[in-house]
Order: C-alpha cells, then sequence, then structure tokens
C-alpha cells in the first residue's frame, strides 16, 4: 500500500501516471485538501480516499505532494504514523534535513522533483535519499515511481536545476511548440495539422536523442545540409537568441 497527501498538480499527475500505466488503484490511499479535486480525481480513477493523515498509517511509503506552506503542518500529522515508512517529498523546499529534523529518526526521507509528464508515464523525477535508505528501500521507491518514467538519482546541491532543466522545461517546450505552429499556420497549414507536426516533430526528436549514440549538435549537424533550409533556420534562430533565450530562462527560473 502507498499513500499520498496532496493531489494537486504534481501529485495528481505522478497518481494519474501510475494508474494509467497499471499500479494497482486499491493499493493507493490519497489524503486530500479542502478542495474538491482529490474527489474528482478519485471518481476518475477508483483510489481510495481519506480524509485524516492518521488514515495512511497501512502505506509502506508516503509520497508528499503539498505546496511550501502547508508542509510543516503535514509533517507534524506524519510524525505520529511514520515509524519504519518510506517518506518520499515533492515540495520544492522539503529538503532531506528538513524532512528528518521534522519526522525524526524514525523516518527514512527523500525529496524529489518529478515533472508534469510522469501523467503520461513519460516523466523525469530527480530523487535524493536521506543517508539511512537502503538499496532495498530505493528498489522499492524506484519499482513505484518506474510506472511514471525516469527516476534518477542525484546530490540534493543538484536537485534544484535538474528539478529546473526537467519540470519548468515542458512550459518551455509548450511555448515553442506553439511558436512553431503559428508559424505554421502563418504559412498556409491549418492549425491543427501545424499543432500535430510540431508535437509529433517534438516527440520524434526527443526519443531519436535518447536512443541514439550521438549527441544532440552530432544529430543537429546531420540535418544541416549545407547552404539549405535548416541551417538558415538555425542561423535565424542564433540571430534572434533563441540559445541566450533559453539559457535565460532556466536562470530565470532558478532565480527565487
Amino acid at each position: 500500500m502507498i499513500g499520498f497527501i496532496g493531489a494537486g498538480s504534481i501529485g495528481g499527475a505522478v497518481i494519474t501516471g501510475l494508474i494509467k500505466n497499471g499500479f494497482d488503484e486499491d493499493k493507493i490511499v490519497v489524503k486530500g485538501g479542502r478542495s474538491n479535486r482529490t474527489k474528482l480525481l478519485c471518481d476518475q480513477l477508483g483510489f481510495q480516499m481519506v480524509k485524516k493523515v492518521k488514515q495512511l498509517a497501512d502505506a509502506d511509503v508516503i509520497f508528499i505532494a503539498v505546496g511550501a506552506t502547508a508542509l510543516d503542518n503535514v509533517l507534524s500529522e506524519l510524525k505520529e504514523i511514520v515509524a519504519g515508512k518510506l517518506v518520499v517529498a515533492f515540495t520544492g523546499s522539503a529538503s532531506v534535513t528538513h524532512l528528518k529534523q521534522a519526522l525524526g529518526s524514525n523516518a527514512k526521507v527523500a525529496h524529489a522533483i518529478p515533472n508534469t509528464p510522469v501523467k503520461v508515464g513519460a516523466g523525469f523525477t530527480g530523487i535524493t535519499y536521506s543517508s539511512d535508505f537502503t538499496d532495498d528501500d530505493k528498489k522499492k521507491v524506484t519499482s513505484i515511481m518506474g510506472y511514471t518514467g525516469q527516476l534518477v538519482e542525484v546530490p540534493e546541491d543538484q536537485l534544484g536545476i535538474l528539478g529546473t532543466v526537467a519540470g519548468c522545461s515542458p512550459a518551455f517546450l509548450d511555448v515553442f511548440i506553439e511558436a512553431l505552429s503559428d508559424a505554421g499556420v502563418k504559412h498556409g497549414l491549418n492549425r491543427q495539422l501545424s499543432y500535430e507536426a510540431a508535437i509529433g516533430m517534438a516527440i520524434g526528436a526527443a526519443k531519436l536523442a535518447k536512443q541514439s549514440e550521438l549527441n544532440v549538435s552530432a544529430l543537429k549537424d546531420e540535418v544541416t545540409s549545407p547552404g539549405g533550409s535548416t541551417i538558415r533556420g538555425v542561423a535565424a534562430l542564433e540571430e534572434y537568441g533563441f540559445r541566450n533565450a533559453v539559457i535565460k530562462a532556466v536562470d530565470a527560473a532558478e532565480n527565487e
């Protein structure tokens, strides 16, 4: 049995990714908040919903997916039932040190930052474990999060930037897809076909980059023939600061 506290944007995406990709909904218990969001998701997916943190007492692994302002109250309630459990917090401010201080030595804790593609089983999640996590504990978390995509362990001082690169960038890519579609419409494609072409390109290019032995620079070189249309487009991207804009977007996301 696994438990969730919170089913908002990230919590809901992880829960959806788990169930849609084969995790047994009967083994998921979710403690919702004051909104009706958890109830609506429960009606769609069929997991068990509870009203109090203490009702997660039978869960082996508990995922915390609440905002920073609610975190300390949740940890205070969770402390009563946490002995022997694995606790994974998705909250950005939930450092391993903070979680340990709040929950005490009885809990093994981890800090993870998923991105929204976990919802369709194509997510990328960075995670940092407390030193008392055993290999078997890590395998347990990995086996769960594997339903949602890739899970990568990193030192906690790299978790923030990894979360920015993987977590904020779906929005950046959405902006790029929208702009690419606008360009297609400008040159005569209907909107639906233009969106399909841009999205299909993004999926295919990412899959190729993932599976190819070449790095992305070499893949780019493969399609930029001398004097061709692609290299003219790449030159225009450079002229208008595309690369710098992406770096500045990451800088802005990293700076609070």
